[in-house]
């Protein structure tokens, strides 16, 4: 690969040289506490990227692999006294082992081509899928296979993926929310809602919390029902040109100059919607508007602290333990820490019991547990582990992915666990207020 086409060689090299080796990132990340392998540390993955921009090294197999055994919680830069932007380094550094096409194989090329610049270019090709999956829930064909042994036929991996199968809502964004919602009081504020992709299929549910907890505190909200995926996706598996003709798409359709804020209520969604004026650094027509893009977007644990929530009634609200998982890129990537803690403070009812490790990944990472289960594996009985010594009755986390995980968790386990969205406990408390369920 030359120069002109090397992500990490035509990268600002001020952040390739900014790690100081120090080593304080080693303890807070999840594959070195594993393996304690120098090479699978944000310490020793960023030697290697420096390498590959001091044209030292050439992107390999070796070298994408390690890439791909991150898992992106940016842990690291929590830790880092430095301030290393690790996150820009990795998404670069995977676009590099792709571009290298050092991992080209017929079947993988199959599947990123389907899923990536096929299925999540176009969110009515995702629904359409949704809706097949949907019905083949519905009409009890998946209990019946399940049931009836076939699955034992296949490899182990096939099983354990049919197994994380999620739900898929009876209806989906579009169907539960109108493209404007009032206030329920007085317009304060203009807000639009990002429906997400995964999320629009299998937590409509949390969108239309989300639409109703804005209107409770005083926003208009704007939820187009054609809506884009943000990226994240791409831009995390080493699609870059991708990401960004989606960062455009978003822009133009939800014009940041029109809203008080933009709302996201996934957590790793956020965390990659914020850096679009990074992402499209140098493109003249959507540089300015992207820094005004990456201002407005909130996610809405921060939104609501910002303008202040207005707390529930008490309403004779029954007490629940909950215990609160902290999303990475929540609280690594978009610094949000506290405001979720707020959120479920203000919830009538709610005792919030901390959870020890609460930060540290879970293993779901967007599709890590899909493509690297044996870690994945790892992480989530760790997770389990301490939220059983929390003894809550529901764990509540703020982003698609780690819902998904911690549910099939406390399934694997048999755990009487429920787990939400702070949101959602939010939105049930101002129904009781309003004597609706």
């Amino acid at each position: 690969m030359n120069a002109t086409t090397s992500h990490l060689k035509n990268l600002d090299y001020s952040v390739v040289q900014q790690c100081m080796h120090c080593g304080l990132c080693l303890p807070t990340c999840p594959t070195y506490d594993a393996t304690k392998v120098e090479r699978n540390s944000p310490r020793g993955r960023i030697a290697l990227m420096r390498s590959i921009a001091d044209g030292k090294l050439e992107a390999t197999k070796t070298f994408a692999d390690e890439m791909y055994f991150c898992l992106g919680c940016l842990a690291c830069m929590t830790a880092c006294p430095a301030g290393v932007n690790y996150a820009e380094l990795f998404e670069h550094a995977q676009a590099e082992a792709e571009q290298s096409g050092v991992l080209d194989s017929p079947k993988r090329d199959a599947i990123r081509g389907f899923t990536l610049r096929w299925l999540f270019m176009d969110l009515n090709r995702l629904q359409l899928v949704g809706h097949v999956l949907r019905l083949y829930q519905q009409l009890g064909l998946q209990t019946i296979v399940r049931r009836s042994g076939v699955m034992k036929l296949m490899p182990k991996r096939l099983r354990e993926m049919e197994a994380m199968t999620p739900t898929v809502q009876d209806k989906f964004s579009a169907d539960l929310i109108a493209p404007v919602t009032p206030p329920a009081g007085i317009k304060k504020y203009r807000v639009a809602m990002l429906i997400g992709c995964a999320q629009d299929l299998i937590f409509s549910d949390v969108n239309r919390d989300t639409v109703d907890v804005l209107a409770q505190n005083d926003c208009e909200v704007i939820t187009p029902a054609d809506q884009s995926c943000c990226g994240s996706l791409h831009a995390h598996n080493g699609e870059w040109e991708l990401a960004q003709r989606l960062a455009r798409r978003n822009i133009d359709q939800f014009p940041p100059e029109q809203f008080d804020a933009i709302i996201t209520n996934a957590g790793g969604c956020g965390s990659h919607l914020k850096h679009y004026a990074k992402l499209l650094e140098g493109d003249a027509a959507y540089e300015a508007r992207a820094h005004e893009w990456d201002r407005k977007v909130k996610d809405i644990h921060e939104w609501l602290a910002q303008i202040g929530i207005k707390a529930p009634a008490s309403n004779g609200a029954a007490e629940q333990v909950v215990t609160y998982h902290e999303s990475c890129h929540l609280c690594h990537g978009q610094k949000i820490v506290n405001q979720p803690r707020q959120m479920l403070k203000a919830i009538p009812g709610v005792k919030l019991v901390e959870l020890f490790e609460s930060n540290w990944c879970c293993g779901s990472a967007g599709i890590y547990n899909i493509t690297q289960p044996e870690m994945a594996g790892e992480l989530l009985e760790r997770k389990m582990k301490h939220i059983r010594t929390t003894k809550c009755e529901v764990v509540a986390t703020g982003n698609p992915g780690c819902l998904l995980q911690i549910v099939n968790g406390a399934k694997k386990e048999g755990l009487p666990l429920r787990v939400a969205h702070p949101v959602t406990l939010l939105a049930e408390a101002y129904r009781r207020d309003n004597g609706a369920q």
